[in-house]
């Protein structure tokens, strides 16, 4: 997932009820997927930073000393700068990026 090219609100925005639930027609459903989806993007963005972090990470024993670099500052910031993960599964799901079917109906055929 490329976050730097996504055009998700950075702050908050109100959404139409009947836009979100149009292709589910169920609210429920619509953000129950929405907030799977927010999920796997939090982990995925989790994990990205923590290996980004790693490369500056330094092991010793003393306490007292303790270093900045800028570069793990400017990446703390941009991850910081980043639209929310359900900001990201939102637009998704607004988009039609998100595949999702519903077990229910594959159960009854």
């Amino acid at each position: 997932m490329d976050l730097k090219k996504t055009h998700a609100p950075v702050s908050t925005e109100t959404y139409d009820r009947n836009i979100i639930d149009a292709t589910t027609d169920n609210i429920y459903e619509a953000i129950s997927v929405i907030a799977k989806r927010a999920e796997q993007i939090n982990t995925d963005i989790r994990r990205e930073l923590v290996d980004k972090l790693e490369e500056f990470a330094t092991y010793n024993d003393s306490l007292e000393e303790i270093f900045e670099n800028k570069e793990q500052i400017e990446v703390s910031k941009f991850y910081e700068k980043l639209p929310k993960p359900h900001a990201l599964a939102v637009q998704e799901w607004l988009d039609d990026k998100i595949y999702y079917r519903n077990t229910d109906d594959d159960v009854q055929e």
